[in-house]
């Protein structure tokens, strides 16, 4: 066999995926607040990127406006290529801005934040800092009680042991149990119990139930509670269901997380990246822009790629990868939006009947069918709807929620799975408390309005609605 070299032409197809087509797809699955932190950075990075001005931006579309309605056109100047190797005129003519003919604009100066001006709530933590600097003035205990704090779950439940608090720093454990005992005396009363049992027995001691068959109750029979078994837990302590009645009553009165109370959770904001606004009796979808640094080119740098600048080869080669770069990352934002815009913009013809009439109509839909109608791929509808949110005459929702399975009615209509859940949530809010509707039952409920499904399928729905099955549910007095 005889090795030489030769020379061959092959033409083949591949996919290759170029690096603005892979900023385009990075820019995607990221939500606002991210993608405005992202372009923010960019600005800092790349000198020729600069962010234009809200003054800026009105003068633009005023100035858009008064050559809409002008109905003389200018002259058009033939303008000379500048470029050594490329037309970037001609490509990105929608991202350049003849910026440099303006005065540059005057800094405006940026006012602190909303955060700064926020009052800081205290924690539970804080909260029984502040009581056992009050009830002790020995070193030693503050140690351990500092250690029996810091060891505190949200709920206000001791999550270490003794034999561990007594191990940070080599103490007693007689001292650690004093000290535990301390601190379950603080303010909210049941705070550092190590379960469900002994806070609630901390906070009927406190109320002067001690030796009281409510008592009795949590210390030997919660659990019989627990599972709402009423009848054997009168019979085991041999009083009757209205005698038990007053009982159960002063249990569940009780708080079962008294920590939350000093540990509420924060609101979360959600700023909707698409409006659905009524125009002429039809729903249009409309981006929101408001707090994205709106780009473009900066002038400036601009002139340094002139032929006729004097500037070093070196110079040029660097400007010219940041214009680049700079280019790429505007045309990936645009197109950013686009898609969005047209995801948003499918859904809405989708779920039209949504729109009007509320989660009762809501229809079933994936992924496929938003693909199909704009002609892109799932996998692009997937990364557009993940962590977005629209605003709709029915409430904000997350893009996501809009896509559900669903199943065919007897009346050969499609009725999604939340339509259903919904349903069922009804039907238990409706239910009589002393004798609930079991999930069989509540499957031939919906039969009769022409919803086949499955018992299971039924208990899976509840499950998801965090209902309780229909003998935890039942009340006997």
């Amino acid at each position: 066999m005889v090795i030489q070299q030769k020379l061959q032409t092959r033409l083949s197809q591949r996919l290759i995926l170029t690096p603005s087509l892979q900023q385009a797809i990075k820019l995607l699955p990221m939500t606002t607040i991210e993608l405005t932190d992202m372009l923010n950075q960019e600005v800092v990075e790349n000198p020729l990127l600069e962010e234009v001005s809200a003054e800026e931006m009105q003068q633009a579309d005023a100035q858009a406006q008064v050559e809409k309605a002008d109905p003389d056109p200018e002259p058009v100047t033939e303008k000379q290529d500048t470029w050594d190797d490329a037309d970037f005129e001609y490509f990105f003519g929608d991202y350049l801005d003849d910026g440099y003919r303006r005065r540059a604009p005057s800094e405006v100066k940026e006012l602190p934040p909303i955060e700064n001006t926020l009052s800081t709530s205290s924690s539970l933590a804080d909260h029984l800092m502040w009581q056992l600097s009050v009830r002790t003035d020995d070193e030693l205990l503050r140690e351990i009680g500092v250690a029996v704090i810091g060891n505190l779950d949200e709920d206000g439940y001791l999550v270490a042991s003794i034999e561990e608090i007594a191990a940070m720093g080599s103490w007693p454990e007689t001292e650690v149990e004093r000290m535990l005992a301390l601190v379950q005396g603080f303010d909210p009363v049941g705070v550092a119990a190590r379960d469900l049992q002994e806070c609630l027995l901390l906070q009927l001691r406190h109320l002067g139930f001690e030796g009281t068959r409510s008592e009795t109750i949590v210390r030997e029979h919660l659990h019989l509670l627990q599972n709402n078994q009423i009848p054997e837990l009168a019979r085991q302590l041999g009083i009757t269901i209205e005698e038990l009645k007053q009982h159960v009553e002063i249990i569940r009165r009780l708080d079962p997380k008294p920590g939350t109370r000093h540990n509420p959770s924060q609101s979360q904001y959600v700023t909707p990246d698409v409006y659905v606004i009524k125009v002429d009796k039809q729903y249009v979808a409309r981006l929101n822009d408001d707090g994205l640094p709106q780009l473009r080119i900066s002038p400036v740098y601009r002139r340094l790629l002139d032929k006729n600048s004097q500037n070093s080869a070196e110079t040029r080669s660097y400007v010219k990868e940041k214009f680049r770069s700079a280019l790429w990352l505007i045309k990936s934002v645009d197109q950013r939006q686009k898609t969005i815009l047209k995801v948003a913009t499918s859904i809405i013809a989708f779920q039209r009947e949504f729109i009007d009439h509320g989660i009762e109509r809501l229809r079933p839909l994936v992924l496929r069918d938003v693909a199909n109608d704009i002609g892109m791929h799932e996998s692009t509808v997937s990364r557009v709807v993940n962590n977005k949110y629209m605003h709709t005459p029915q409430g904000v929702f997350e893009m996501k929620y809009f896509f559900h399975s669903g199943i065919h009615s007897s009346y050969g209509e499609s009725v999604s799975s939340v339509t259903i859940k919904q349903r069922i949530r009804k039907i238990v809010d409706a239910e009589d408390v002393r004798k609930p509707l079991s999930d069989s039952r509540i499957v031939a409920m919906l039969q009769d309005e022409g919803l086949i499904l499955a018992r299971r399928t039924i208990a899976k729905y509840r499950e998801d609605l965090k209902i309780p099955t229909s003998s935890k549910r039942k009340v006997l007095y």
